[in-house]
């Protein structure tokens, strides 16, 4: 039972408890940033956020303590401060219809793009002014399904943090380092400093995404535009290499999930070694 859980005093936070007010507030980027801290809400984000150590608080109802045990024991055991919440509080934290009522609080998860940058990426994901947290969760998430070493949200971009955003990751926002820079042409321009191929998407490009693996087989950057307009023209004519994908059906073109999902395995194919037996 979740009841069984050693939990401090006072037992259950109600929806007009300070702390749930408080945290409540953490829907709003202004109030993430003074804070340093997130609100994330279900299942994968909370087991994400204790296996890589940035959960500072769990609230959960009793049906999630109970739902939840082991998940809840082990974030206590590694020493997160866990505690109880009316269904009211739940429904005041949360975001979806549906409440799992289990909930973490956890640091800041984005880093500078210098740190990105400092270790020698292989492959990167950098959504250029993408706004939609569904599609830039869902991004994040093909980035780390990938192998990617980041994800550079370059110019009037998305919180990362946001509640749709990281629900959108399920997880994966704990997992690849996130960095965002309100500059587009300073990203290019540290790219190219780093050593990293720009590359993007286009109908008119020099390649064919199946004959692009020796450029793939390099540090690459995947420039993505948002679902709406695409990448601007601007942009795409600072692109190192454009590279279209080949459409074999009827269809006129693929969404950006579908893109950046082709578009990221072709480089972690490209740059994966393979060790054959020897006959």
């Amino acid at each position: 039972m979740g009841t069984d859980i050693n939990i401090p005093a006072p037992d259950v936070l109600t929806e007009r408890s300070a702390r749930v007010v408080s945290y409540a507030k953490l829907h709003r980027s202004a109030a993430r940033r003074k804070a340093g801290t997130f609100l994330a809400e279900g299942f994968n984000a909370v087991d994400a956020a204790v296996a890589t150590r940035r959960a500072q608080v769990l609230l959960a109802t009793d049906e999630a303590l109970d739902r939840y045990a082991d998940l809840v024991h082990s974030a206590a055991a590694g020493g997160v401060e866990v505690l109880r919440i009316s269904a009211g509080a739940a429904d005041k934290l949360a975001e979806t219809i549906t409440s799992t009522g289990l909930f973490v609080v956890c640091d800041l998860v984005d880093v500078s793009m210098a740190e990105v940058l400092s270790s020698a990426p292989r492959l990167l994901a950098v959504p250029v002014e993408m706004t939609d947290p569904g599609n830039a969760g869902t991004l994040i998430r093909t980035a780390d399904a990938m192998g990617a070493d980041g994800v550079i949200l370059a110019g009037d971009s998305v919180d990362p943090h946001n509640g749709k955003c990281v629900r959108s990751t399920a997880g994966s926002v704990f997992h690849v380092r996130i960095a965002r820079e309100r500059s587009i042409s300073e990203v290019l321009a540290a790219l190219r400093d780093a050593g990293v191929a720009i590359c993007a998407t286009a109908g008119d490009a020099e390649l064919s995404l199946p004959d692009a693996g020796e450029v793939l087989a390099g540090p690459t950057a995947w420039l993505f535009g948002n679902e709406a307009h695409g990448l601007p023209d601007e942009i795409l004519a600072q692109a190192d290499h454009r590279i279209s994908i080949p459409i074999h059906g009827r269809a006129e073109s693929l969404n950006l999930a579908a893109a950046a999902a082709i578009c990221l395995y072709a480089s972690a194919d490209a740059t994966r070694v393979v060790d054959y037996p020897l006959s």
